[in-house]
């Protein structure tokens, strides 16, 4: 089981709001209303890690210890909603999310296969670290600029705990696995090319709600998020490459295969293809 293991590693890499925090160090004079603002949508965002962990319990129900792994995602994608909210409340009171802004994000996902899922997140984690590291660099505050830090760093750690469990994947279950990785890896890594780097935030997941079957669709603004990758944090075309490239690297690693772009990767999805 890779439980234990993940559960030691993230508990010795565990911040608290309390002591990790540097509150005392707010400066108000560098924090702008464009800046806090963003801090609201992000804790919003973040707080949608319940229905994506109900998603993951449901799918995963025959996977024990990937599901306990989610007692420790899901306790850590929560408290980066909280540290966020808590800085609102601190410093910018008004901006604190509503219980309906936060229950808005909180909608069935349909079931898809667990291990395009599992891919589809690892991505997801990959591009949030670099997001929130864009995130920390833009932001003036002192105090933003560490929070945000902290939870790059998480997000890092989770995309790293969630490669492991590809890596139990591939040892269990072979082509299956490798089919499943590299269809998902094309979608992640060819998003960019349309000008719309691809995330669960903004991935459509309900077909009954569609259109408003995304988290994005569910924000107080929905625009928001393009908003804030394209003109605030500045996640620009040499960003999202950054995250193709790690992508490609992982998979080539995983797969046991040269990938040196999504091309090479799509070959290799059909040829798996073909022989399934």
């Amino acid at each position: 089981m890779l439980y234990p293991e993940l559960f030691r590693d993230l508990e010795e890499a565990r911040w608290t709001l309390a002591s990790d925090v540097p509150w005392d160090r707010f400066d108000a004079a560098s924090l702008s209303d464009e800046q806090v603002l963003t801090v609201k949508y992000n804790a919003i965002t973040e707080w949608a890690a319940l229905p994506a962990t109900e998603m993951f319990l449901r799918d995963n129900a025959g996977d024990a210890d990937f599901s306990a792994f989610m007692s420790i995602w899901f306790y850590e994608e929560q408290k980066h909603a909280l540290v966020l909210m808590e800085y609102l409340r601190r410093f910018r009171p008004a901006l604190v999310p509503t219980e309906e802004e936060l229950q808005a994000v909180r909608f069935p996902f349909d079931p898809a296969p667990p291990l395009e899922t599992l891919m589809l997140h690892f991505c997801g984690e990959l591009r949030l670290t670099q997001w929130y590291r864009r995130a920390a660099e833009w932001h003036t505050e002192p105090v933003l600029r560490h929070v945000y830090g902290l939870i790059a760093r998480d997000e890092a750690r989770h995309g790293g705990a969630y490669l492991k469990f590809m890596r139990r994947a591939v040892e269990r279950d072979g082509d299956l696995a490798r089919r499943s990785f590299s269809r998902v890896g094309v979608l992640m890594a060819s998003g960019g090319r349309a000008g719309k780097p691809l995330h669960p935030t903004n991935l459509h997941v309900n077909k009954a709600l569609y259109p408003r079957d995304t988290v994005q669709s569910r924000l107080p603004d929905p625009a928001w998020l393009d908003h804030w990758l394209d003109e605030q944090i500045h996640f620009d075309a040499e960003c999202e490459q950054g995250v193709v490239r790690a992508i490609l690297a992982n998979l080539s690693t995983l797969l046991e295969v040269p990938i040196h772009d999504v091309r090479e990767l799509s070959r290799y999805r059909k040829a798996h293809a073909a022989e399934a």
